[in-house]
């Protein structure tokens, strides 16, 4: 184990991954209980609410705040309570110990993507899940200005516009339902000419049909968005083709592809999400088949144990239902105070930090 303590920038009892509402929130409760976190931003600082360019539904707010401000907010809250953040990006987290399952235990081992190695005795992965986007033109310049991937968040802007969903499955048919609400006329675009949604939805969705509030886009996808961050969309382009998937068939040069406009106030992705859990692959922390990190959850405590003891999950690499801002701060809490007790436990007992768990190696041989 020495190989490791010496090969490490530093040795942290807390260390988290994420600096969205999860993980500052975490940051923040840490710091207030004197453990002193280290925190990466990590490729995606800020979290998904640094695409949003105003957040109405955070409570304390009466008049809202831009997603950007309040993100910025607390980070400078968390680093007044001690708090250390950094721009490192996590690639592998690895446990020195040995669990008697088999699985890693603390104190953890952790790489960055620049090579600089850590070691600590907690670890919070609170590193988000990552909207998925098409990389249509457009998209980048008009993300959080009239494109949004979160209808909750964003939907009540646009008020009486007419507004495009992207996606056939249980989110998009969520979305679109939620969008009902504000909308004048909400469209589903789909490429193909059946939803892969549960029966449910799609019978919510079709009430919504008969009564005039949605129109579905069957075989249809969008190529492309107009508009500027200062007016928002003006239109989206988008391709049909009776067989569907028409984007490969436009750009195979298929005669039979239409082309069109359509004047829509905004435009909402519903095409999934992706965990960033990989860098927890192979430490005995369970993921679930979309990549989603598993907590045992249970009363008194404990909602964000993962598999591996000293190991936290936390915000929406754990949630890939509710992924609201306010539901991710309460879990950065839990995280914190589930970590803290933990932590202390460890101490009470001698076992905490790299030089005890190296001491206790060095008397087993």
């Amino acid at each position: 184990m020495s190989e490791y303590v010496e090969e490490a920038v530093a040795h942290r009892r807390l260390i988290i991954a994420g600096t969205g509402i999860a993980g500052l929130t975490a940051a923040i409760y840490a710091g207030r209980s004197n453990n002193e976190p280290l925190v990466f931003e990590g490729d995606e600082p800020g979290g998904q609410l640094t695409l949003t360019t105003e957040v109405d539904n955070y409570p304390g707010f009466p008049e809202g705040i831009s997603g950007p401000e309040l993100v910025n907010n607390m980070k400078e809250q968390a680093e007044r309570f001690g708090a250390e953040l950094d721009h490192g990006i996590v690639v592998d987290v690895t446990g020195l110990g040995e669990s008697d399952d088999g699985s890693d235990a603390p104190p953890f081992r952790v790489e960055m993507r620049d090579g600089d190695v850590y070691t600590c005795d907690a670890f919070i992965a609170a590193s988000g899940a990552s909207a998925r986007t098409l990389g249509v033109p457009g998209e980048d310049e008009l993300m959080g200005y009239g494109l949004s991937t979160c209808a909750t968040c964003d939907g009540a802007f646009f008020r009486d516009e007419d507004m495009l969903v992207i996606g056939g499955g249980d989110a998009a048919m969520e979305e679109a339902n939620f969008l009902t609400k504000f909308a004048d006329t909400v469209y589903i675009a789909h490429r193909r000419d059946e939803f892969r949604a549960e029966d449910y939805w799609i019978d919510r969705i079709m009430e919504k049909v008969d009564d005039g509030e949605v129109e579905i886009l069957w075989n249809t996808e969008l190529m492309e968005l107009h508009g500027t961050p200062e007016d928002g969309i003006d239109h989206a382009a988008l391709v049909r083709h009776p067989e569907g998937h028409p984007k490969e068939k436009f750009e195979a040069g298929d005669d039979e592809v239409e082309a069109f406009d359509m004047d829509v106030g905004a435009v909402f992705y519903a095409i999934g999400h992706t965990p960033n859990a990989g860098y927890l692959e192979g430490t005995g922390v369970e993921l679930d088949e979309e990549g989603y990190i598993v907590t045992q959850g249970g009363r008194g405590g404990g909602q964000t144990t993962t598999d591996v003891p000293g190991v936290f999950g936390a915000g929406d690499v754990v949630d890939h239902h509710y992924q609201q801002a306010v539901t991710a701060a309460g879990m950065g809490s839990e995280a914190a105070l589930d970590a803290d007790d933990w932590l202390e436990e460890r101490e009470r007992a001698g076992e905490l930090g790299v030089e005890a768990e190296a001491e206790a190696a060095a008397g087993d041989d």
